[in-house]
């Protein structure tokens, strides 16, 4: 819990470091710059990469001091496990124990890639990655800095997304300097990511297969796997402790107050109008599609793309809202999308942003 309490501005100087930004090129990474970063990695130390989802803030997943640097830079709660990162099969059991079939299979078909599967926790891995729980997250992710960097490390990485705590998710370096400046070793800048929201969580400790988090696998394709997997929609407090990564109420928030609202396009949009012009400030996450609606309202506008292209508006999510705050509104008003397919994972985002406060049209 001492991580929680710390603020940007009371984390003590042995904390505070240089930064070193690297330009690395995202298909080919060269290979004395990785050796760098994972040289960094095995003295303990905190490196910044991207995947394919967001970038991350990795540390060595078998040295506890080295993660608890995690929760100390980002100001995260101990109470909120981190995922750990490996680059090959054979390293699943250097990470987790009595690991079902079903394990092997949905590696089989979704790895490498965005689904992160929690499993029994192999003793290795130090327990402040887990919450001090018993089961631990994995993935193996597909950027080719990551799985780079992972062979090169050759240990087990733990990396939640590379920000603020509570703030919108990484998809640039850019974003990652402007959160974590001096907080971390090294930033391995690839570029922006692909997918632009995290990985699907499933828990396969239980009889049920459970989504705890959607992401960017969806339920349907897992259900091709998993016929009668589930999706439980648990938001905690910071307070609580949770089972897996990206489950409190309050996440992937911006500075500014975020109003979700959901319901039919038109008496949305009216509503979502009528509240912009209650504000001095106001900003609005924006489909393509709604383009003319806030003209002459003199609101602040970041693009999301088309409301019909869900990885458009996935990639876009968290650029969108880190947007918005630089141009200092006290609003963000967002018309909510449709809950399949990423869209599912595009709905959890918005409903943690807005603190799981919904206006809906009547």
């Amino acid at each position: 819990q001492h991580a929680l309490a710390m603020t940007p501005e009371q984390v003590t100087s042995r904390s505070i470091m240089q930064t070193q930004l690297i330009k690395i090129n995202p298909a080919h990474p060269e290979s004395d710059l990785i050796q760098i970063a994972a040289q960094k990695i095995l003295d303990g130390g905190l490196v910044a990469f991207p995947t394919e989802t967001v970038y991350g803030l990795g540390a060595n997943a078998l040295d506890g001091d080295a993660v608890s640097r995690i929760f100390t830079a980002k100001g995260r709660p101990s109470s909120d496990p981190l995922i750990v990162h490996i680059h090959s099969l054979d390293q699943l059991n250097q990470v987790a124990i009595e690991i079902p079939d079903l394990a092997y299979r949905l590696a089989e078909k979704f790895w490498s890639g965005p689904l992160t599967l929690v499993l029994q926790r192999n003793e290795s891995i130090t327990p402040a990655v887990s919450a001090g729980l018993n089961t631990v997250a994995v993935r193996m992710p597909s950027h080719p800095i990551a799985l780079a960097l992972l062979r090169s490390a050759n240990v087990p990485i733990a990396a939640p997304s590379a920000n603020l705590f509570s703030r919108p998710s990484p998809t640039t370096a850019q974003h990652v300097l402007e959160d974590l400046n001096d907080r971390v070793d090294i930033i391995l800048d690839g570029g922006r990511v692909n997918i632009g929201v995290e990985s699907t969580v499933l828990d396969l400790t239980q009889s049920i297969s459970v989504v705890l988090r959607p992401g960017g696998t969806s339920l349907e394709a897992l259900r091709q796997v998993i016929p009668n997997c589930v999706v439980r929609n648990t938001y905690l407090n910071a307070e609580e402790s949770a089972s897996s990564p990206g489950m409190l109420i309050k996440h992937y928030s911006p500075r500014a107050k975020v109003l979700l609202f959901d319901g039919e396009r038109e008496s949305v949009l009216r509503l979502m109008v009528d509240e912009a012009r209650r504000h001095h400030r106001a900003g609005v996450l924006l489909f393509d599609e709604d383009g003319e609606e806030f003209d002459g309202l003199g609101v602040s506008v970041s693009r999301l793309g088309s409301e019909s292209n869900l990885a458009e508006i996935a990639n876009n999510l968290f650029s969108a809202m880190r947007d918005l705050d630089q141009k200092n509104v006290d609003v963000i008003l967002v018309r909510g999308v449709k809950r399949e397919g990423l869209g599912l994972a595009i709905w959890d985002r918005l409903l943690r942003a807005a603190e799981g406060n919904v206006i809906r049209d009547t």
